[in-house]
This record gives C-alpha cells, sequence and structure tokens, in this order.
C-alpha cells in the first residue's frame, strides 16, 4: 500500500457525525487527499450543504485519526465549487442509509430540483409513504411517515 492510499484510506474510514454508519467517502463529501515525504497531510472535503454544522467536527476527526496515524501535519480544506451533490454519495452508502432506516436520495437530473412524491419506507419497503416535515433531524434530511407501517423515518433530500 503506497502511503498516499494509506493516508486516503485513514480519512476515508472517518464517519460521518451525524449519521454514523456512513463514512465521508460514502457521502460523497471526501474530494481529495495528498501528502508529501514529510509526513505532512492536506486533505479537501466538501460539506453537503453551506453551513453545515457537522464540518468542524469532521475536520477535528480527520485531524485525529490522521495524526494517529502517524502523520505529523494535517490540514483540512472546505472546498465549496463545485457544490456537493447526492450524486456523490456511493452507492454503498446509499444502503448504509437504508439498513439504518433512513430513505436514500435519489439520483439527482441536471433538472430543476426534483420533489419526491412518495419515498420508500427504509423499515417495510412500502411506497405508501407522505412527508410530515420539510426537515427531520438534520437540515439535509426531511421527515417521512409510512402509511403501511406507521413508522415515521428521515429521507435524505435529493440536492
Amino acid at each position: 500500500m503506497t502511503t498516499r492510499t494509506r493516508a486516503w484510506a485513514v480519512a476515508a474510514g472517518v464517519p460521518d457525525p451525524e449519521i454514523p454508519v456512513v463514512t465521508i467517502e460514502d457521502l460523497g463529501i471526501l474530494r481529495d487527499v495528498t501528502e508529501d515525504d514529510m509526513g505532512r497531510v492536506h486533505v479537501q472535503i466538501t460539506p453537503t450543504y453551506s453551513g453545515c454544522p457537522a464540518m468542524e467536527a469532521i475536520r477535528d476527526d480527520l485531524v485525529e485519526q490522521l495524526s494517529d496515524a502517524g502523520y505529523r501535519q494535517v490540514e483540512v480544506e472546505f472546498v465549496l465549487a463545485p457544490a456537493w451533490t447526492t450524486d456523490w454519495m456511493t452507492d454503498e452508502g446509499r444502503a448504509k442509509l437504508e439498513a439504518y432506516g433512513v430513505a436514500p436520495p435519489g439520483r439527482r437530473a441536471d433538472a430543476p430540483t426534483p420533489v419526491s412524491l412518495s419515498v420508500r419506507c427504509p423499515q417495510c419497503g412500502s411506497p405508501d409513504t407522505r412527508e410530515s416535515s420539510r426537515f427531520g433531524s438534520t437540515a439535509c434530511k426531511s421527515l417521512w411517515v409510512c402509511n403501511a407501517c406507521r413508522e415515521p423515518f428521515d429521507h435524505f433530500k435529493t440536492i
């Protein structure tokens, strides 16, 4: 394993502080990891939306994880352009969200923002659901209720 691959692997394993079953790589917010031969690492991440409160925690976790892995200096840069999109999420990340009980986002088309008329329930699989609140446990999720099993669930918004 090359040192860049090792630094990427360490950074990629950092969990999202709001949804700890997915990593920052699963979410697609890990953009780049470079290092030099002096043990300095530069990590680029993109927030899921501007003002995301998790970014500071992610930065701290990256610095801690990479420092614990032996890297002497870790710099984390927030890259705002191009803006993050749910299309950057990995298929594995989508599957992890669903297994955790959060309905994963659909694929974004290069068109006007899609409006979800129905979201499949991650508990029972029914498409008979309704949006209860445009904002869920975090600003990037909405709250839905399944009419079939009556369970509430978060839906990761398509951005």
